[in-house]
């Protein structure tokens, strides 16, 4: 049974920061791309971050040069630092999973649960 567990969410006010971590299980993970997503009522779950099996990384260009994406293959988790943090970075941010390379859009195979993430002007 695959499983991502995120963690790390919370308040912080403007200009600062936070790291989610997803914790996966149940998945060779070291094989998967995996990465972030964000979501706010009423709107469409939109891409943040992807770390591809091969070590390549992307960013939506919201977020460029303010958060960074990380993994620790031994310990099956990956990371998102966030810098920087403004009050449109608020949402509801999801871990996902996909064999190889992480989509950018809602195909990928596995989700977490998602961690609420609130910057406060």
């Amino acid at each position: 049974q695959v499983q991502l567990v995120e963690s790390g969410g919370g308040l912080v006010q403007a200009g600062g920061s936070l790291r989610l971590s997803c914790a996966a299980s149940g998945l060779p993970f070291s094989a998967y791309g995996m990465g972030w997503f964000r979501q706010v009522p009423g709107k469409e779950r939109e891409f943040v971050a992807a770390s591809n099996w091969s070590g390549s990384t992307n960013y939506a260009d919201s977020v460029r040069g303010r958060f960074t994406i990380s993994r620790d293959n031994t310990k099956h988790t990956g990371y998102l630092q966030m810098n920087s943090l403004k009050p449109e970075d608020t949402a509801v941010y999801y871990c996902a999973a996909r064999p190889g390379r992480l989509a950018s859009d809602a195909s990928n195979k596995y989700w977490g649960q998602g961690t609420q993430v609130t910057a406060s002007s």
